[in-house]
Formats: C-alpha cells, sequence, structure tokens
C-alpha cells in the first residue's frame, strides 16, 4: 500500500472537524503534532486495525465539507493519516460524491433540481432567473455558488431547491439526555417558554417536566454546522420543539461514524452487540445548515441564499399526503396525527406492539409471519422479503448486519422521505425488528444525503428509542442487543444500488459489485447482510400487529397489502398516495386530479416506462404492470400533460444517466453518453431523418441490458425505449 503524503496542512477548523469525529490523534503517525512532547513516533497503526477505520472515511468528509464547505488538500490529507487511507484513494471516494468539491468554493451552495418533475413545473426558469442574478452555475458570487441538481426528492412541491451552508458549530448547551433518570420509561415534555400551537399533540402526562432530564429535542435553528432546518422552528406542525441544547460536536444519537466510543462492531472483530448506550451519546458530525425552499420561486430562493434563516418555512410532512384523515391508511396513518418528536405520541398511537409480537413470536416466527403475508420489496426489485431475512439468519458466519436503503434517488420518488419525516419511530421499530429476525445486533440507515429533515428527525428517534430502552443491550428487557447507526451519502444515485452502499459505508467509491455472491451471503464487511428499503420495512409493522393473513387479504394474491405512489407532474394534488394492489392507474390518476388533456404517463421513474392515455387500466401490481410491458419500479407517476415536450423529457432522462453512471464498467460508461449524443441528434427530427439513429439507440440500449453490472445501465434505456414503441416518439 503506497502511502505519500504530501506537504499541505489542515487549517484547524478542518482538523477540528476530523478531530470530533475520530477522536484526538494518538501520535505523529496519525496527524499529531509531532513536535509536542510525548509524541511517540516509535510505532505506527496499520494492519486489521487501519482496516477496522476505513468505513470512517465518509463521515470524516462530511465532518470537514459541513464544517468548511470544500475538502482542501490539507484535509485530505489529514484524514488519510488519520485512518491510515491512501492519498489516492480517498481522493478517488471525494470526488466520487456529486455533494463534495476538491476546490475552493463558498460556505453557500444552492442545489436546484431540474430533474422530470420540477422540470414541467417551472425548473427552466427559475434556473434563467438565477443565471441572470448570480451568473452561470458554478459561478460564485455573494458568498453563494448555484448549481442543478437531479432529483432533490421534494416533487410533490416543484420546482425545489436546496440551500446548504458550512459554518462554525451551533453554541454550546447541555448534552443530549444529561440528567435524564434511569429506567424512568418517560420521555420529557417539551421546554418552558415552548407551548404548544393548535393541533399539538396532547401531553400524555408521561413527562417529567422542564429541567434536568427534558426531552433534548435537536436544535432547529439555523446556524452553520448544526443538524438545522432553516425556518422549522415556524414549522406549520405545531408541535413543540424546545431549543437547541446539545455541547459542541455532540448529535443526538448515533448519526455517522461513531457510536459510544466510535465505531460500530466490524468484521472480524467478533462482537455484535452495539457499543453506543443512552449514557454515550455519539460524537458526531451535523449536517450543514439546511434551507429545503419548495416551491423555489425566484422571491424565496433570494431570501434563502441571502440568509438561510430567512427561508420560508418547510410544510409539515402530511402536506404530502392528499388523503390525509382516509381511515384506510396503513402506512401513512400516523402521518400528521403523530408528533415526530415524541416517543410517547408515536406508542399512543399503536407504537411498538409490533416489536412486542416479534419477541412473543421469535426471530423464526416473526420470519415465517412475514413469508406467509407475501411481503415483497418496495424499491423495485420485487424480492420477497422473508426469503432474503431466512437467507440470511441462516447464515453461520457472523456478525450478520441489516442496511436500511434509505438513499432513495430515483427522479421522481419521495415515499419515504415522507414517511421518514412524518413516523421515523416506525422506521426505528422496523429496523429493529428486521434486525432481531436476521440475527443482527448493528444496522446501518444509509440515508439521502439531500434529507436534511429525514436526517434531524431520525438522529432524534433513535436518540431517543436509546435512551428509552428501545436500542441498545438489552431492547425492552428481551435481551436482544440491536443499535442504529446513521450514514449520510453525498450524491450519488448509483448508491441505492445495494451492493454501492456496501462500498460506500466501508469508505470505497460507492460502485456496485458483481453478483454472486450475494448480499445474505457476503453482504457489509463480508458478513450476511439483509437490505431492505424505507417502504418494505414499515409494511412489517402491519404484517405483525394484524397478523399474516389479515396483511395477505388486501391486495392480489400475488402482489399483497398495500402501495406508496408518488404522484407528480402535471396533476391537480401532486403527493404520496397508498392504495391496495389492484387498483388501477385510472383510479390513482382521478384521485391526483388529471390534467385537461393527458399526454402520457411515466411509470417508475427514469429507469421505468411510459404509458399511453388509453392504457389508465392497467392494474397497478407487479404481475399486473409486468404483463402490460410496463413496470411499477418504486411507486413514481409522472404525469405529462400535452404542453410538454417529450423530446426534451427523453433528453433529460438520458443526462441523467450519462452524470449518474459510477463508470465501472464499459456498457454503461460508454453506453449512457452515446444515448445521450443520439437524443440530441434527433432531438428535432422524425421519420427517417431519425431512422439511423434511432437504430443506434436500440443497439446501444440492448448492449447495456445485456452486459452492465447492475441496474442502472440495465435500466437506462427503458424510458427511451418505451416512449419510441408506445408512444410513437420520433415518428
Amino acid at each position: 500500500m503506497d502511502l505519500k503524503y504530501r506537504d499541505a496542512e489542515p487549517t484547524d477548523e478542518e482538523r477540528s472537524a476530523v478531530d470530533e469525529l475520530l477522536g484526538p490523534p494518538a501520535s505523529g503517525w496519525e496527524g499529531a503534532d509531532r513536535t509536542t512532547t510525548g509524541t511517540d513516533l516509535r510505532w505506527a497503526r496499520g494492519g486489521s486495525a487501519a482496516r477496522e477505520r476505513r468505513d470512517l472515511l465518509l463521515p470524516a468528509l462530511h465532518a470537514v465539507n459541513d464544517r468548511v464547505g470544500w475538502l482542501s488538500e490539507g484535509a485530505l490529507d489529514y484524514i488519510c493519516r488519520r485512518l491510515t487511507v491512501p492519498p489516492a484513494e480517498a481522493y478517488g471516494v471525494a470526488t466520487f460524491y456529486a455533494m463534495f468539491s476538491v476546490k475552493p468554493r463558498p460556505a453557500k451552495v444552492l442545489h436546484v433540481c431540474t430533474d422530470l418533475a420540477c422540470a414541467t413545473r417551472g425548473a427552466a426558469a427559475l434556473c434563467a432567473n438565477l443565471e441572470e442574478r448570480l451568473g452561470a452555475a458554478g459561478t460564485a458570487a455573494g458568498g453563494t455558488v448555484w448549481q442543478p441538481s437531479p432529483c432533490l426528492g421534494l416533487c410533490e412541491r416543484g420546482p425545489a431547491a436546496l440551500l446548504l451552508q458550512a459554518g462554525v458549530e451551533p453554541g454550546a448547551g447541555a448534552e443530549p439526555g444529561a440528567g435524564a433518570e434511569p429506567g424512568a420509561g418517560a420521555e420529557p415534555r417539551a421546554g418552558a417558554g415552548c407551548a404548544p400551537g393548535p393541533g399539538a399533540s396532547p401531553d400524555l402526562g408521561l413527562g417529567s417536566g422542564t429541567g434536568a432530564g427534558a426531552d433534548p429535542r435537536p436544535g432547529l435553528e439555523v446556524r452553520g454546522g448544526g443538524a438545522a432546518l432553516a425556518g422549522a422552528a415556524a414549522e406549520a406542525e405545531a408541535f413543540p420543539h424546545p431549543a437547541p441544547s446539545r455541547n459542541r460536536g455532540q448529535a443526538p444519537g448515533p448519526s455517522e461514524g461513531e457510536s459510544g466510543t466510535g465505531r460500530g462492531p466490524r468484521r472480524g472483530s467478533g462482537s455484535s452487540a452495539p457499543t453506543g448506550s443512552a449514557a454515550t451519546p455519539a460524537t458526531a458530525p451535523r449536517p450543514r445548515a439546511a434551507a429545503v425552499i419548495a416551491p423555489a420561486s425566484p422571491h424565496a430562493v433570494d431570501l434563502a441564499t441571502r440568509a438561510p434563516e430567512t427561508a420560508p418555512p418547510e410544510p409539515p410532512a402530511a402536506t404530502a399526503v392528499p388523503q390525509f384523515g382516509d381511515p384506510g391508511l396503513v402506512l401513512l396513518r400516523r402521518i400528521g396525527s403523530v408528533d415526530p418528536y415524541s416517543l410517547d405520541s408515536y406508542r399512543a398511537e399503536g407504537g411498538y406492539a409490533a416489536l412486542r409480537r416479534a419477541f412473543a413470536l421469535g426471530p423464526a416466527g416473526v420470519v415465517r409471519e412475514v413469508l406467509d403475508a407475501g411481503l415483497v420489496g418496495r424499491g423495485g426489485a420485487a424480492f420477497p422479503t422473508g426469503r432474503k431475512w431466512d437467507a440470511t439468519s441462516r447464515r453461520p458466519d457472523h456478525p450478520h448486519y441489516l442496511v436500511c436503503n434509505a438513499d432513495e434517488s430515483e427522479p421522481g420518488t419521495f415515499k419515504d422521505r415522507v414517511l421518514m419525516e412524518g413516523d421515523p419511530y416506525a422506521l426505528v421499530e422496523a429496523m429493529t425488528i428486521a434486525g432481531y429476525a436476521t440475527g443482527a445486533h448493528h444496522g446501518y440507515l444509509y440515508l439521502r444525503g439531500e434529507y436534511p429533515r429525514a436526517y434531524e428527525r431520525l438522529s432524534h428517534a433513535i436518540a431517543q428509542a436509546r435512551l428509552r430502552g428501545f436500542l441498545g443491550s438489552d431492547v425492552l428487557g428481551h435481551g436482544y442487543a440491536f443499535d442504529i447507526e446513521i450514514r449520510r451519502g453525498a450524491g450519488a444515485y448509483i448508491c441505492g444500488e445495494e451492493t454501492a452502499i456496501f462500498n460506500s459505508i466501508e469508505g470505497q467509491r460507492g460502485e456496485p459489485r458483481s453478483k454472486p455472491p450475494f448480499p445474505v451471503e457476503k453482504g457489509l464487511f463480508g458478513k450476511p447482510t439483509a437490505v431492505n428499503n424505507v417502504e418494505t420495512l414499515v409494511n412489517v409493522l402491519p404484517i405483525l400487529t394484524e397478523g399474516a393473513a389479515a396483511y395477505a387479504r388486501t391486495g392480489t394474491e400475488s402482489s399483497t397489502g398495500t402501495k406508496l405512489f408518488c404522484v407528480s407532474g402535471q396533476v391537480d394534488r401532486p403527493g404520496i398516495y397508498e392504495l391496495p394492489f389492484g387498483a388501477t392507474l385510472r383510479e390513482l390518476l382521478e384521485l391526483a386530479g388529471p390534467p385537461t388533456v393527458l399526454r402520457a404517463i411515466l411509470l417508475g421513474g427514469a429507469a421505468g416506462g411510459f404509458v399511453r392515455p388509453d392504457e389508465l387500466d392497467i392494474p397497478l401490481t407487479f404481475e399486473g404492470t409486468r404483463a402490460a410491458g410496463a413496470t411499477l419500479g418504486s411507486g413514481v407517476v409522472l404525469v405529462l400533460d400535452d404542453t410538454v415536450e417529450l423530446p426534451a423529457i427523453l433528453l433529460r432522462i438520458a443526462e441523467f444517466f450519462r452524470d449518474e453512471s459510477c463508470g465501472q464498467c464499459v456498457p454503461c460508461r460508454v453506453g449512457t453518453v452515446r444515448q445521450e449524443e443520439a437524443l440530441h441528434r434527433i432531438k428535432d427530427r422524425t421519420g427517417a431523418a431519425a431512422a439511423g439513429d434511432i437504430a443506434l439507440l436500440r443497439e446501444v440500449g440492448g448492449a447495456m441490458r445485456d452486459a452492465s453490472i447492475c441496474g442502472l445501465g440495465q435500466t437506462a434505456w427503458n424510458a427511451v425505449e418505451s416512449a419510441i414503441d408506445r408512444l410513437g416518439a420520433f415518428e
């Protein structure tokens, strides 16, 4: 291993950011000041110790990026010394992710979505306004740089923008959970002076008042480096949100990198018990101050770029659920009625009943219930969840791992964001059940870097669950140890692929692995791993509370339960809809309010395909869409009217796949470029003038589908092919 460090030195801020995550360096070999008395230069960390620290590379990059706004040569060198990572490899990882920069840039970075849903809602006009006011994309002006972005997962209120601001940490405060009475089993109420507004959750009488032990909900004010959301203090959900209260460098839960002592169980450690506890909150970097601007009018964006705290507040998560209040809702039923910050509110709405039943059934019993319920993955592959859990649990090599894939990056998809923001404890409970069933004692929640509110709420939920005994070394007194660690992504669509997540968590470039071996055999850190997405996991709760038979009665024989659909584009009521499998596309469209003249519907996102207006009676099931030559995918339903220029939509899809290809395999790396080039050439041509390039598109698309390593290349041609064959594009 060639370790050649350069002479560049980190700034004090960069060094501080890394040391807050990793702890102070133990020797000069790790970056300590070699002139300091007592520095030991006679030994170096290496071998297995070095390998076990590699997975902290991505959190370390986040730590510096959050604090400073970019990754300097000195910062990268310091991270390499601390983790014993070759500089070339660290540079390769840093440049893999779109949210990092290795060149100087302002502290404020504005990401403007230009993807499919936002393109139908005025993203082009917003970008033109920014270009006039701030200059071309990538140009620093007035302390801000803006850049076009792929889908931000805010499709129901596009056009959308996300402002991230690096800076200094918030002021010191009380340690999260300080003074909480051990074993009290009650979540303290909001602090004094934070009276709930109309619609606030009722006081259940389970708290202990203010002062020592008061519920230390994460800070909501926008300050540099804080795990904050601009304007969230004025959030319309009207739940009480106390002021920030945490020490410098301390996050409210087992966030990135460190859990208790700094690391969860690593490969080959022989330990599978979680190391974190309520008494030892994680030392971890906090995301940068963030302002979510959606819908992003020029005025709102101008306010945010001048001062993030003046940005309009984000609406409550329930505004993304047009069916709010419908008694038939299952997965969405708590969103809008439960306080996302209150564990007691969650329990009052039936929370943790499923976990208690899981303990009564035992691991094998839980797997049997999930198998009998017929639950299949909701991310698009539709693999039976029970079979995956059963295969993982039976593997003799330990430890086992659980990974929640919350890197929801398919354009047009935002269902997981709504679940995480509106009902975060449900995901924590579901992950605990999944870990119990698969024999895992450590779970990783891989979360999109573009979801600051979800990060803040999940961090708080995990911290409260640990504090109250729902996570930790003895969950609910049943002798089962389980903990959850959040890992933030950094803007890479490919990391939604299950093996790319493993590489990302392990500190490598987020490139997919060849299969076999499959994750249940050799996954994260080379150990058996179950990977499920957010919607799949949350489905486990009604299976256990209602029973497998009752769950399976909803839907069809091959597609049981309900499904979440992300409806966006040119409809009257965009948002997340929950329908039983078997409902038709027409029924869904009528709920959302169709356009006067329907041009087409894109099912499954950029990796999906188009359907015509005369195909609205397609049943929304995995088998029904398959029979119709379409795909359900992750549940994206993008509605287009007759004002949309279809060639422009196809070109944007091609640009997306070109940008997001990891470049590892030739068919995808070259094919996505050739696909975009051909679509550029025929954008304004039809008939015989386009015939040659259409033939080329078919040839390139077939090669990508047959020979690419992962689903990105295999599906990159789907939407273009369906537009040509089903919609008659370029005829």
